[in-house]
């Protein structure tokens, strides 16, 4: 009676149960689940047409369309394993990760074929070369070959410990990693979503998340498995994303903080009317309170913070709702908000520990580094045993996050241990000052690092983009957060800067903002 724990039960269920739901909606193109998994299904058979077997990896470049979302299904159903590349890459690390992946078919969308073209000549062990749309010379196309195609494919035997998908992390000072997720990896990170943030059938979710973002949040089969609908959108932008939300009646969304705050600065006009009640999922860097309290008061949406990282599947903690955060008052209620919260009843065990692996006190001020261990943890970095090692070889999963723990159990990340900075001995979130900034009603965005400073070791230093119109001095933004910080904590210079440097997935580059700033004089 055992069966494998597999997103891929997800699709069996809801094909069986409700064949006739909106299952996708990419512009016109428009799908009921039975089409949509019967598109599944002739991808699957020209793959294994193609020689695609078990084990095999099929690499996707693409945004959020429908053809990007069937690979999820297409690709493991047959027993092979998905690699979803960032498009916003450059064609070297593209070049890279296709190779060191091993894949043998690479499906392309047309807004980047021409950076594929580019590094063609590097991509040895790539067999077949697919357009998801705008095929051209040297390049088959999708669509066609699907339309040959009869759907009727061999299915392996599919364990949950194999391979479903391996997801490449932002490389910053080193080449990214390939972080191997298992089927069960993925099927509890859904389970716990699904318990922790209950989508109802029949509705209806935008894409603003990157699909290639750690498999979409694992939302790619999470929505499925509610029988809900799937909104794709290419591009965020955000007159077209309140547009959406109007027109398609979208009930959740999931997003990281720079996008809320993008929706959050959208002028009236832009905005149009807000449709209220919109759920929505952030995660992929800490929201400001100030951001939370804005959306959710002005929108009238409900924002739910979530935490974990591409290793852990990746939703390891949930900032859990309580009974009693209803009576705060709002602003308070934000800050509760604002942090990451306890574990997902599915995630597995988590703690914040010293630099000896003790567990430190739960009294909101000690900091430690989060560790975690538990069935969402990846399998490991493919082909590389060095850095699987370093990072769970203690039997715990090392994220890299400082954090404390508060009295009721909730963690609170302070910072990425790197950022941490050190100033006269004493240690300042960066996370914390960027958080007094954004409530300035003319900071729109802040990123805060340390810069050399000759008696104190390091000091704050703010970059901050300033909403349209908006007009602040350096002096008064650093009189504004002395007046919520600690004196010590508040920058000590302001650069005013038009755009601050991001992954594809809206994570601050701070390491960008440091080699940039050797001209900024700390004062």
């Amino acid at each position: 009676m055992h069966v494998a724990l597999s997103p891929l039960e997800f699709a069996r269920r809801t094909r069986r149960l409700y064949p006739d739901r909106e299952a996708v909606v990419d512009g016109e193109f428009r799908a009921d689940y039975e089409q949509f998994f019967h598109r599944c299904d002739q991808w699957s058979a020209v793959l294994q047409e193609l020689g695609v077997r078990k084990g095999d990896r099929v690499a996707y470049v693409a945004p959020n369309t429908h053809a990007q979302l069937e690979s999820f299904y297409a690709v493991p159903q047959i027993g092979a394993v998905l690699v979803p590349i960032n498009y916003r890459l450059s064609a070297d690390d593209i070049a890279y990760i296709v190779e060191h992946s091993g894949a043998r078919v690479l499906c392309v969308h047309a807004d980047q074929l021409d950076t594929v073209d580019s590094v063609r000549d590097q991509l040895t062990g790539v067999e077949r070369f697919v357009a998801l749309e705008g095929a051209r010379d040297r390049w088959e196309d999708y669509e066609t070959m699907l339309a040959a195609s009869s759907g009727e494919y061999a299915a392996p035997e599919i364990d949950e410990t194999d391979l479903l998908t391996i997801n490449y992390t932002s490389g910053t000072t080193a080449r990214p990693k390939g972080v191997m997720i298992t089927h069960r990896n993925a099927y509890l990170n859904s389970i716990g979503t699904l318990l922790h943030a209950p989508i109802e059938i029949g509705q209806r979710y935008l894409w603003t998340l990157p699909m290639f973002h750690a498999n979409g949040w694992t939302y790619t089969w999470t929505v499925t498995a509610a029988a809900a609908t799937h909104v794709c959108v290419r591009q965020v932008d955000p007159a077209l994303v309140f547009d959406l939300i109007r027109t398609e009646s979208v009930s959740w969304l999931s997003a990281a903080p720079t996008v809320l705050i993008a929706l959050a600065s959208a002028s009236p006009e832009v905005r149009g009317e807000v449709r209220p009640g919109v759920r929505v999922t952030t995660a992929g860097a800490a929201p400001a309170a100030a951001t939370i309290e804005r959306l959710e008061g002005e929108f009238g949406w409900d924002i739910l913070h979530v935490y974990g990282l591409t290793e852990t599947a990746p939703f390891i903690t949930v900032c859990e709702p309580r009974p009693e955060h209803a009576s705060l008052p709002e602003s308070e209620r934000a800050t509760v908000k604002a942090r990451q919260g306890v574990e997902l009843i599915s995630s597995g065990e988590l703690k914040t520990v010293d630099d000896n692996g003790g567990e430190v006190p739960w009294d909101g001020q000690t900091l430690g580094e989060l560790v975690v261990r538990g069935n969402v943890v990846m399998e490991g970095y493919y082909r590389d045993p060095e850095a699987t090692q370093q990072a769970i070889g203690d039997g715990w999963f090392h994220t890299g996050d400082a954090a404390v723990t508060h009295p009721d159990g909730y963690v609170e990340i302070r910072d990425r241990i790197k950022d941490v900075i050190i100033s006269g001995g004493e240690n300042i979130s960066s996370i914390e000052v960027e958080g007094a900034l954004l409530r300035h009603p003319a900071v729109r965005e802040s990123a805060v690092v340390g810069l050399p400073h000759e008696k104190w070791g390091e000091t704050p230093h703010a970059f901050v983009v300033c909403d349209e119109g908006a007009s602040v001095t350096e002096d008064e933004l650093i009189a504004f957060a002395r007046d919520q910080l600690t004196h010590f904590k508040a920058p000590r210079g302001v650069s005013f800067v038009d755009e601050l440097p991001k992954t594809a997935t809206g994570k601050l580059q701070k390491y960008v903002l440091r080699k940039t700033s050797s001209a900024v004089a700390p004062q």
